[in-house]
């Protein structure tokens, strides 16, 4: 699960995280489901919060996300299910496919889709348009531009000020049938530039945190990190990088 925090949402205990989710109860619309149903909250600030609930209207789990203005084309793959909640899910997918062609591109990887179960799952493999958030661990770090960047990095091979490596498909074999895919992580390590940045407020718990939009390889995406990981005030041209839980929707 990605740092609540990183969209303005403290929880450090569990008492917290009940809290919240009253919070959301009061404010959450409801989505319906073949397999449930899901409670959506969306701030104006971007950060959301999609509750989900089985047919004896219990709550039984919860995705963070935040609708940021990052676009990028992948190629859908394969559907992933979650074995933690029959409304959890996400895609394997190819990013900046080429010309269209369906597991081709830049690298493969794997996002979360806080409503997998809300809409009928297209059919695969196919090409869509999606906007992709990445949550901050506290391993994000922040660089002044390329340069600092790259004085930064203590190994002999330099790491570009773009990349992306998805480090959640490490020990997956796409041509092995046998993998587990609901063992796949959605993670990836990446560097990208900053192109916009915002520090924003979420109105319901009145806790801020930044959102940045970051060119990497393969395309935009909306990162999203708790202040308290940020040594200093994100800048336009500043290169961030760190592993990132990513959770994507499509457009």
């Amino acid at each position: 699960m990605s740092n609540l925090s990183d969209i303005g949402f403290p929880t450090p205990d569990d008492q917290a995280v009940n809290e919240m989710i009253m919070h959301v109860l009061e404010v959450a619309k409801p989505v319906k489901s073949a397999h449930g149903f899901y409670l959506v909250y969306t701030d104006p600030s971007g950060a959301e919060i999609y509750l989900q609930g089985n047919f004896d209207q219990e709550l039984i789990g919860f995705n963070p996300h935040f609708a940021g203005r990052s676009r990028r084309t992948v190629a859908l793959t394969k559907a992933i299910e979650r074995d933690s909640s029959v409304l959890d899910g996400g895609f394997y997918a190819w990013a900046n496919p080429a010309d269209g062609a369906a597991e081709s591109g830049d690298y493969p990887f794997v996002f979360d889709v806080p409503d997998f179960r809300a809409f009928e799952r297209p059919a695969l493999p196919r090409t869509v348009e999606l906007q992709l958030t990445a949550f901050a661990s506290n391993d994000f770090k922040l660089y002044a531009n390329d340069d600092d960047y790259q004085r930064a990095q203590e190994s002999e091979l330099k790491y570009a000020s773009k990349m992306f490596v998805p480090s959640g498909l490490f020990g997956f074999n796409e041509a092995d049938g046998g993998v587990d895919l609901n063992a796949v992580r959605p993670v990836a390590t990446f560097a990208g530039e900053i192109r916009a940045c915002e520090l924003k407020t979420n109105t319901l718990s009145g806790e801020s945190f930044y959102a940045l939009l970051v060119d990497t390889l393969g395309g935009e995406t909306d990162v999203v990190v708790d202040p308290k990981y940020v040594p200093a005030e994100p800048m336009i041209g500043s290169i961030v990088s760190g592993t990132f839980w990513l959770s994507g929707r499509f457009i």
